[in-house]
């Protein structure tokens, strides 16, 4: 089993604490993706569990074992890096081949693996290349190969796409997806993208200053994040927000400010009643705002003036402002709007979220 286990991992870089208390489960065989913004902790997570960074305190495990004192290449793992790390003057064969030269396996055994592998990510043409002779895309597949010919318990990613250009990034994410469901190997996966971490993982570990404030299934994370940060970070456009007071009115629950005013729905109602009269965040996703029609009630919507059009085939983004809060509507592209327009914007009121206005945690 190739189960993963992090208990109270702690790491300090000069009485500065990278990170903080980290508990994490990965079952075998599964893709799971740790994502934040620089400086959260993630890259530092992941080269403990490779021991190439010393912990300061906590439990890593890899399968049975306990691996915190085991130096990289008794842990049976292999790290994809972000800058490939090839060697330039050996062919790719070579690339793939040096690791397994290096632990003493046959010409025989060697040429199999290689060879498998290079089949599996569509190189095997390219075997007497020099690494200056391929393009980007090509290098991070010799890098994947020379990880997939080692048959690794866990597979570790340091952020393998970052340097491609945006449609190959598109590309290799199906692709590593593909040789993940097809070599069903434990993977670990870091990135600073939160789109790439919801299409590849089956599960994602947000990070902020150290801590994970909230892991799950990409879906759970969108439409039920744990607090504002994770509720802002993953989505793409963010999700818009919004300080309002909440208070009863007519017999019903309202979340007002200077320029918005909603009727919130009796089931939404119930779990915010513990907060009447306080200030909170409203919290609306882009796609859950739309043009108002006539059929939407004064109590479902609210005004706004454009600031900027993006027209991006598919949809429009409204960039748009209610009073003090800058939000962004993601519109059909049938709708014609231009800067300056004032037009008032329905809300889908079944999906609100609601944050504490101090701490940021849901409510």
């Amino acid at each position: 089993m190739a189960q993963v286990t992090i208990r109270h991992l702690n790491k300090q870089f000069d009485q500065i604490d990278a990170v903080k208390d980290v508990n994490i489960n990965i079952h075998d065989k599964e893709f799971v993706v740790l994502v934040g913004p620089s400086g959260c902790g993630k890259t530092t997570t992941l080269r403990m569990i490779a021991g190439l960074e010393s912990i300061t305190s906590g439990k890593i495990m890899i399968g049975d074992v306990i691996v915190n004192e085991l130096p990289p290449m008794d842990r049976d793992i292999a790290m994809v890096f972000q800058n490939y790390a090839l060697y330039p003057h050996m062919s790719v064969y070579d690339n793939m081949a040096f690791g397994l030269k290096m632990r003493g396996l046959d010409r025989a055994e060697i040429a199999k693996r290689v060879r498998g592998a290079a089949e599996i990510l569509g190189i095997q043409d390219h075997l007497t290349r020099k690494p200056r002779q391929l393009s980007g895309g090509q290098q991070q597949r010799v890098a994947l190969g020379r990880a997939i010919v080692r048959s690794p318990q866990v597979f570790l990613f340091d952020e393998p796409l970052s340097n491609l250009d945006a449609s190959l990034r598109v590309q290799m994410r199906v692709e590593l997806k593909k040789i993940h469901d097809r070599l069903g190997t434990t993977a670990i996966y870091v990135t600073h993208d939160q789109v790439e971490a919801m299409t590849l993982g089956d599960r994602v570990v947000v990070m902020k200053d150290g801590v994970v404030q909230q892991m799950g299934e990409p879906l759970e994370l969108y439409n039920a994040p744990a607090n504002r940060f994770v509720a802002g970070f993953i989505g793409s456009p963010g999700m818009n927000f919004a300080t309002v007071r909440l208070g009863e009115a007519e017999g019903a629950l309202w979340v007002e400010n200077e320029a918005i005013r909603i009727k919130v729905p009796s089931q939404i109602a119930t779990r915010l009643r513990g907060h009447m009269d306080e200030w909170a965040v409203l919290g609306i996703r882009p796609k859950d705002l739309r043009v108002a029609s006539n059929t939407d009630t004064a109590d479902l919507s609210f005004e706004v003036e454009i600031e900027v059009v993006e027209k991006l085939g598919s949809e429009i983004l409204l960039d748009v402002r209610a009073g003090a809060s800058a939000m962004v509507a993601a519109v059909e592209p049938t709708i014609r709007a231009k800067v300056h327009d004032r037009l008032r914007l329905a809300v889908d009121v079944n999906r609100l979220h609601f944050f504490d206005h101090r701490s940021g945690v849901a409510i």
